[in-house]
């Protein structure tokens, strides 16, 4: 069967460093790189062409640096530079942009780029002061451990609120016991990506309590508009999406 044209894409921008000028590592070498692979299949299998041929593509953007590096901003750079080459490619579809840590805070600053309808962040690194006017309009799930220890919980949540006041969709899911690197509780954090990801496509369907989040007005304190992974679990019930551990 031929393939149609496809609709949409996921972009994954794996994290970095605050600093460093020099390229990322290659392979196995490149340790947050092979990080989010699990993710990317994750991705690949539920995304999968259906029988009317129907494409979501899921790639990985390369960095040209493995460090932000301050004003330079590299990795918004790199993020920039593959939408605008995706858009080259494939014309107008839908992108959701998925990140962990520095890539989360890169695919927050690219989120102004016309082709991006939403953003998933994994322990994202949320500066006080990065902007948010770049999000309005965008659906913005920000998923962060309790224990993280590399990036700040509150910094994200206190984003999702300042977003939320500038027009942006927003929502903070918490992982209660896990952690920067997204091992603890790895399952949890692969299974409730995809859900996320697949909804924001339109491809899965959220949790409610997720898409009422989103619906929140842009007074709505930070707290209300933050979730614990495990309710979300209890809610879906036994043969739900959200695994337990």
């Amino acid at each position: 069967m031929d393939r149609r044209p496809p609709s949409a894409a996921v972009l994954v921008l794996h994290g970095g460093h605050e600093n460093g000028t020099e390229p990322p590592p290659p392979g196995l070498l490149n340790l947050p790189g092979v990080r989010m692979r699990p993710f990317v299949r994750a991705l690949r299998r539920a995304t999968r062409a259906p029988e009317d041929g129907t494409e979501v593509l899921v790639r990985q953007v390369r960095y040209a640096h493995r460090g932000w590096n301050g004003a330079r901003a590299d990795a918004l750079r790199d993020a920039l530079a593959a939408l605008d080459a995706l858009g080259e490619e494939a014309g107008d579809l839908r992108v959701i942009l998925l990140g962990h840590s520095m890539g989360a805070r890169a695919a927050l600053r690219a989120a102004g780029h016309p082709l991006v309808r939403g953003v998933v962040g994994l322990a994202p690194w949320c500066p006080p002061g990065d902007p948010v006017t770049q999000l309005a309009g965008r659906d913005v799930v920000l998923v962060h451990s309790n224990r993280d220890r590399m990036t700040s919980p509150q910094a994200t949540q206190s984003l999702t609120a300042r977003a939320r006041r500038a027009g942006a969709r927003t929502c903070m899911i918490t992982v209660r016991g896990g952690d920067h690197a997204m091992i603890r509780r790895a399952p949890a954090w692969h299974r409730l990506t995809t859900t996320l990801v697949t909804g924001l496509l339109g491809t899965g369907s959220l949790p409610e309590p997720v898409t009422n989040a989103l619906g929140l007005p842009p007074t709505a304190e930070p707290t209300e508009g933050t979730l614990d992974l495990d309710r979300l679990r209890a809610e879906r019930g036994p043969a739900g999406l959200l695994p337990s551990s």
